[in-house]
């Protein structure tokens, strides 16, 4: 494990032996954001927030920024992953969508041999492909919204799709991208003539769609911490979500206007709140991801249903996992911290 020493904490002793005291090290910490996704930008919010929360005194941060082309740089300048990590004892990836959560980084990471928060790339991988994670999700028991998934490679033209949709279930529809996060590129589609043209735009634009039944409810998101404050799997409280009353749902643009508000502690029923907690839990282990995930909900007259599970929750400003941290008396430092301890153990 390489460790940098600060020149303060060299001493000699009574026979001229230099030394330093290991506890004065600092840890070094490289932190991953930006990337060549549509989550570049709530990315720089999540790294600037992961290095102002990390005391200097601890750690030395390590700012890797990777530009939109998906080039690594550090100190500045552009470099190969293996420079821009060289020392590096951990990273904490703040890196959303994209390779930062579809197992690309995490397998670079892996081949380096560097430490990393956050799930190994089988795991992250599956969790942002809807259509993969929805198998395994409702293999696990987990209700769900009814919902067909479609690629360029289905064999259907858009018609037989929509066709096959209508047979499953009516209108209203979600139309939306199956590799993409933060609401990005979601459609309500109000009836059955629009949906063929819907699935072919979200297959020229995105290379896969997944149409998913609207279904009338709040939605709730809520995060699931590994080993933490002596439980195997912690659930901090599900937070309800805010956004402005015009939207049928939360859109992509929400997250970035700061019109997403997550209310926490919420006023879910107490019946309400131990289910989104169980099904967030069983969730997190159907996916097999490490150290934190966020699920979302729509909580409706029959009861919660799973709408997707998030392997990299945002940490920036505004997010609803800092406010759940702060719900518990908790906060963004000594969460990462944990996931510190978590990715080196």
């Amino acid at each position: 494990m390489k460790r940098i020493v600060s020149l303060s904490t060299i001493t000699a002793n009574d026979n001229g032996a230099r030394w330093y005291d290991a506890r004065m090290a600092r840890t070094i910490v490289g932190v991953l954001r930006g990337g060549p996704s549509s989550e570049y930008d709530l990315s720089l919010k999540t790294g600037t927030s992961i290095l102002n929360a990390l005391p200097e005194s601890e750690y030395d941060l390590r700012d890797i920024f990777i530009d939109r082309k998906g080039y690594w740089h550090a100190r500045g300048i552009p470099v190969e992953p293996a420079r821009a990590l060289a020392q590096v004892d951990v990273v904490i990836n703040g890196l959303h969508g994209g390779p930062g959560e579809d197992g690309t980084v995490q397998r670079i990471l892996q081949t380096l041999g560097v430490p990393f928060t956050g799930s190994n790339a089988l795991a992250s991988g599956l969790s942002l492909n809807k259509i993969q994670a929805g198998i395994e999700l409702k293999k696990a028991g987990i209700r769900m919204p009814l919902s067909v998934g479609f690629t360029l490679s289905s064999g259907l033209n858009t018609a037989e799709m929509s066709r096959f949709v209508f047979q499953e279930f009516g209108p209203p529809y979600i139309v939306k991208p199956a590799r993409e996060g933060a609401s990005h590129g979601v459609v309500l589609v109000a009836t059955f003539v629009e949906l063929g043209e819907r699935i072919a735009d979200m297959l020229e634009a995105f290379g896969s769609a997944v149409v998913q039944e609207y279904l009338l409810g709040e939605e709730a998101t809520v995060g699931v911490i590994d080993d933490f404050r002596g439980e195997e799997l912690y659930v901090l409280p599900p937070a309800r979500v805010m956004y402005p009353e015009e939207s049928p749902f939360l859109h992509f643009d929400h997250h970035h206007s700061g019109e997403a508000r997550f209310i926490v502690p919420s006023d879910f029923g107490h019946d309400e709140k131990a289910e989104l907690a169980e099904m967030a839990r069983a969730a997190h282990r159907a996916l097999r991801l490490s150290h934190s995930s966020r699920s979302d909900f729509i909580v409706t007259k029959r009861g919660p249903y799973l709408l997707e599970v998030n392997a990299l929750p945002g940490l920036y400003d505004g997010a609803a996992f800092p406010a759940m941290l702060e719900s518990v008396g908790a906060s963004r430092g000594e969460y990462l911290t944990h996931a510190i301890g978590l990715a080196r153990r």
